[in-house]
């Protein structure tokens, strides 16, 4: 799989890490039970703290879509679904929310965010 990270991103580096290991899901490039590289392999790949991959391996753990498993590392568990959306939703609702309580319509937003990423 090809990680990639922006350092200069205002998302935390953890974050990336694990919306990495998400998009390797949904695109297929990552399956159920494949192991991810250790943590200080992918740090040093990635350029960041060890602690940084670990952080991002716990956040996915604790969300269930991964394992770690003694001496076999950390693997995938189970693919997200829908539910892993909710914290994206809620935030794009109030995004709209005060989109409109500036006067804008959802095509600037959606403008905005082109703008931002």
């Amino acid at each position: 799989m090809h990680w990639t990270i922006d350092h200069s991103s205002t998302q935390r580096l953890q974050d990336q890490v694990s919306a990495a290991v998400v998009q390797g899901l949904r695109s297929g490039e990552l399956a159920l039970d494949e192991q991810l590289p250790p943590a200080a392999e992918l740090a040093a790949a990635l350029s960041v703290d060890r602690n940084t991959v670990l952080a991002a391996y716990r956040q996915l753990r604790d969300a269930g879509i991964l394992e770690f498993r003694r001496g076999r590392g950390a693997r995938i568990a189970s693919a997200p679904d829908a539910r892993d959306l909710a914290p994206v939703r809620d935030a794009v609702r109030a995004t709209i929310e005060l989109a409109r309580n500036y006067g804008l319509d959802s095509s600037d937003v959606v403008t905005l965010i082109k703008e931002m990423s």
